[in-house]
């Protein structure tokens, strides 16, 4: 029996698996971007172009997870329908839903029921435990064809503590070949994000760098699987709407891997470039080798431009400033009415986040002994232009509109504050944008505490799709009206 691996990448966390004369599609993103339409949309990196009818055809799909790096309905609608699409006990269900009215059949599978395609066995571990919460309902799937090598995908979080407990009993094999992903998302330094904190001189992320990077991924991650002889890298291949640094520092995979086949030999280092099949051969003894297949084209011009355009950057970032990724509302008095209508269900949900609880436990700041308002939330560009402040009020659990300030006055006064555009905002409500949309391109914020007790990571929380299936569904049904219609059936 043919027990080898054949791995192709096509870009950031998109895989086609070959084993066994069979072959599955993993979390296929096979447009030139990705996300909801208009100028949330992120393009993939390094820029190509998927053949999707050259590509061979999948016999299953497997969607790991719900975030639209990974879900792609536009994507999803170039394959056969009757292909069927395999996740885990967890996706949401509005995913599922849109899903099937595409015309596609889902199968939800837990860890004891693997897919089986003739040789090739495809299971799907659950995320390991000390993933945070937005990611914990990733399922990682592990390849194998036969008795041969096992490849582990280790998706978006910690590898799976069911997979780590068979492999230390004995019922799985050491993978020979373990894919992680890069995640790190490093802007330059003074790039605005919503991962570094306002507050002057705790912004832990300027501190972050390629080899910290490479610490996480091949030291922290791989720990627990001790003896894997290969390993590989992807993720953060695209490009976040609006950034004029170009793709995220840390992110041209074959320099990583270069560099850390240069500082390690535990083992080797692979950084597939969108098109390169990896395949991982039958034989322990044997080394994986590399190839190119034809249905994937690397735009080299486009990425020439785009390097072009990071490197001026970098010799001179100026001065960034945010822009709305939603248009403004036409209804200038009914949007301002949608926003106050959904404060108080913010303010009640944020009582119990990690910065809704520290804000909580504390009494005094700058200026001495704090009142009852903790946060506060900037909308920036409401109706007329103005800027709507709104603070916290954890004695009503409700945000009270205040007298808008400038933001160094709002940090002096409130340990907590987030800043986004009122369109921005109003759209997250109505799903025309998801909540990693906004932090990821037009939110800001600042906080005391761990990285973790930002206001972001509250909203990722508030608003995430495990939290509001509703407004999940409304973006899908946002981006499925990007899909040419008829659909129809393939």
């Amino acid at each position: 029996m043919d027990t080898r691996l054949e791995l192709t990448f096509l870009g950031h966390q998109t895989w086609l698996v070959q084993g066994g004369g069979h072959r599955v599609l993993i979390d296929p993103v096979l447009t030139e971007a990705f996300g909801l339409p208009g100028r949330a949309e992120c393009r993939i990196w390094p820029p190509r172009a998927v053949d999707a009818g050259l590509m061979p055809r999948p016999d299953a799909v497997v969607l790991t997870h719900e975030h639209l790096d990974h879900f792609h309905l536009p994507s999803l609608d170039l394959l056969d329908r009757q292909v069927p699409v395999y996740t885990g006990p967890l996706l949401p269900a509005p995913v599922e839903e849109a899903i099937a009215r595409l015309g596609f059949t889902v199968r939800r599978l837990d860890h004891t029921t693997p897919i089986e395609l003739g040789d090739l066995r495809v299971t799907l571990y659950p995320a390991g435990a000390r993933t945070l919460f937005w990611e914990d309902r990733v399922v990682q799937p592990c390849l194998r064809v036969g008795d041969g090598p096992a490849v582990f995908i280790a998706v978006d979080a910690d590898p799976s503590d069911l997979y780590l407990q068979q492999i230390a009993e004995g019922a799985q094999p050491v993978p020979r070949m373990a894919v992680v992903s890069n995640n790190s998302q490093i802007v330059p330094p003074g790039m605005p994000a919503s991962s570094v904190n306002l507050l002057p001189g705790v912004d832990g992320t300027r501190h972050k760098s390629g080899l910290s990077g490479l610490n996480q991924l091949l030291l922290d991650v791989l720990a627990p699987l001790d003896g894997v002889q290969d390993v590989t890298l992807c993720g953060n291949g695209f490009l976040p709407p609006g950034s004029p640094h170009g793709p995220f520092l840390y992110a041209d995979h074959p320099k990583m891997a270069a560099a850390a086949n240069g500082l390690q030999h535990l083992f080797p280092v692979h950084g597939p470039r969108p098109g390169e099949r990896l395949t991982v051969p039958g034989s322990p003894a044997q080394k994986v080798t590399s190839d190119r297949v034809g249905w994937v084209r690397i735009d080299d011009d486009v990425e020439y431009e785009e390097l072009l355009a990071h490197a001026a950057f970098l010799a001179d970032p100026g001065t960034v400033q945010l822009f709305p990724l939603a248009e403004p509302p036409a209804d200038q008095d009914q949007a301002l009415a949608d926003v106050r209508a959904a404060l108080p269900r913010l303010g009640r949900e944020l009582q119990a986040t990690a910065a809704g609880v520290l804000a909580c436990s504390i009494h005094e700041y700058l200026s001495g002994p704090l009142g009852p308002h903790r946060a506060v939330l900037r909308l920036k560009d409401g109706p007329g232009g103005e800027l709507l402040q709104f603070a916290w009020d954890v004695t009503c659990a409700d945000f009270v509109q205040v007298e808008a300030t400038g933001r160094e006055e709002a940090m002096a006064a409130y340990p907590f504050g987030a800043e986004m555009f009122f369109q921005d905002y109003l759209a997250l409500l109505h799903g025309r944008l998801q909540v990693w949309d906004v932090a990821g391109g037009a939110m800001e914020c600042w906080h005391i505490g761990r990285p973790l007790d930002s206001l972001v990571y509250a909203f990722f929380g508030i608003y995430g799709e495990h939290q509001r299936p509703d407004l999940a569904a409304l973006s899908y049904a946002t981006m499925a009206a990007g899909i040419p219609a008829p659909a129809g059936t393939r």
